[in-house]
């Protein structure tokens, strides 16, 4: 008989956060698939679980992913963890549970703390509705097409971010979105938990020297009645100089320029070429 997959979340800074059923879970488990078994093992010494551990990470998951499969089939139960929160949410455990799904093994949850919804708990924004953006890429194009196809975005947005990168995407949300309000949550569940409700023009200068530490959960708030309104032609091609000025080539900046604003590309391409001209 074939085994199962466990998602196990994990307590994302307080160690009281771990639930029964989790401590449960990875102590009868026959292995456990960790993000950094360096990060797992101080977990597992805390709470006496003697399980062994595999790494599993981005840059293993398709050889490991094969080995944690073949063994879950011959029988073998496995618990998947990340550092920190439910597995599988910004992370490589998401390719793992592809792989059991499409194999036919059955995948359990054991669910755990998790930032995005905490942090959106407790920002003051509205919860109703909202969409999880991940992490910004690192490339300055993918990060500027990222931010620009989340103009028209009305629910409340959820990012990740590193705390040294935090000036450079207060920057870009500000001149993507305007002064929207934001809320920065740090250090979620740890003794320097802060939650500072205010708005990206406020927080672009109150983070620009960069001296935000701790893990960062930023929510911002979605497009208003107001930002729905058209854009001129005037915003349509600045948006486009801004694809172009992060790498895109004009037409390219051009193309994506029209998606977000209804405006024919041939016009944004033909004002652009003036501008370089």
């Amino acid at each position: 008989m074939q085994g199962k997959l466990y998602v196990v979340g994990t307590p994302i800074g307080n160690l009281s956060d771990f639930s029964p059923r989790a401590i449960e879970t990875l102590s009868q488990v026959d292995f456990i698939a960790a993000e950094d078994t360096r990060v797992t093992i101080k977990l597992l010494n805390k709470f006496q679980i003697n399980t062994p551990m595999i790494s599993y990470h981005k840059y293993n998951a398709h050889e490991k992913g094969e080995e944690i499969c073949r063994r879950i089939l011959n029988g073998e139960n496995c618990a998947i963890v990340t550092d920190a929160g439910m597995p599988c949410i910004s992370d490589p455990g998401e390719s793992l549970v592809r792989q059991c799904c499409n194999m036919g093994i059955t995948v359990c949850t054991v669910p755990g703390p998790t930032a995005l919804a905490s942090a959106l708990a407790i920002s003051g924004l509205p919860t109703g509705r909202f969409a999880f953006e991940g992490f910004l890429s690192v490339n300055k194009p993918s990060r500027m097409e990222h931010l620009s196809s989340l103009l028209k975005e009305q629910r409340t947005m959820i990012f990740y971010e590193a705390p040294h990168k935090l000036s450079a995407t207060l920057k870009d949300m500000l001149h993507f979105f305007g002064n929207r309000q934001i809320s920065i949550a740090r250090e979620l569940t740890k003794i320097h938990e802060e939650v500072i409700r205010t708005t990206l023009a406020e927080a672009v200068e109150r983070y620009a020297d960069g001296s935000i530490k701790g893990e960062i959960v930023l929510i911002v708030a979605g497009a208003s009645e107001g930002d729905k309104e058209a854009s001129t032609l005037e915003e349509a091609v600045q948006t486009a100089r801004e694809l172009a000025d992060s790498g895109m080539s004009l037409s390219d900046a051009a193309k994506e320029s029209a998606k977000l604003t209804g405006f024919k590309k041939g016009e944004i391409y033909k004002c652009l070429l003036a501008q370089k001209s």
